[in-house]
């Protein structure tokens, strides 16, 4: 199932699980059906992350031209807070985030295209997230957004202790002082 979110072209994906004695079985993506739902790629990398404490944050991320990214976001262990934010200069809903839930119990993903910063928290211990990308790593187009800003009003679950951040998160500029990377366009 496919459900367009607050922000439509931020789409949250719910396979169907079938389970038995055994545990389950689940299709986890099948190009033509995602293509019909508009989640196209092609796909060209896989990534994968082990985050061992709660309250890890990773974000918010994204990648500019000539290497932008859209995201294909599932949790196969643990749990996260999983944000998109709509970057695009224009859009009716820029500066606006959406989240979901995405845990290895609910099985569902969360497709973010290129236009959007990403994040997640780590909601458990020992959380792994995996994703696919329509773009390559490019460091030079790696570009983020403060995941902190008052101007976005995320409600970040945070632990007592605060977040657990990399150094580069620490550094990333606030959306007022974002330079417009996209665009947005009706299509």
């Amino acid at each position: 199932m496919f459900n367009r979110l607050a922000i439509e072209d931020v789409i949250l994906v719910e396979p169907k699980r079938f389970g038995d004695h055994r545990g389950f079985f689940s299709e986890t993506f099948h190009v033509s059906r995602f293509a019909e739902a508009g989640i196209e790629g092609p796909f060209v990398q896989d990534n994968h992350s082990l985050s061992a404490e709660v309250g890890t944050l990773r974000g918010l991320h994204f990648q500019i031209a000539p290497s932008p990214q859209g995201k294909l976001v599932r949790c196969t262990a643990g749990r996260i807070l999983d944000v998109a934010v709509d970057i695009r200069t224009g859009s009716p809903t820029f500066g606006q985030h959406v989240s979901a839930e995405l845990s290895a119990d609910n099985g569902h993903q969360l497709w973010v295209p290129a236009g959007f910063a990403h994040g997640f928290i780590t909601l458990e211990p020992d959380t792994e997230v995996q994703y696919k990308v329509t773009g390559y790593y490019d460091p030079n187009a790696d570009k983020g957004l403060a995941w902190d800003d008052p101007a976005l009003g995320i409600d970040w679950p945070l632990p007592p202790s605060g977040a657990v951040l990399s150094a580069k998160d620490q550094e990333h500029p606030q959306l007022a002082d974002l330079r417009a990377y996209f665009a947005y366009s009706m299509s």
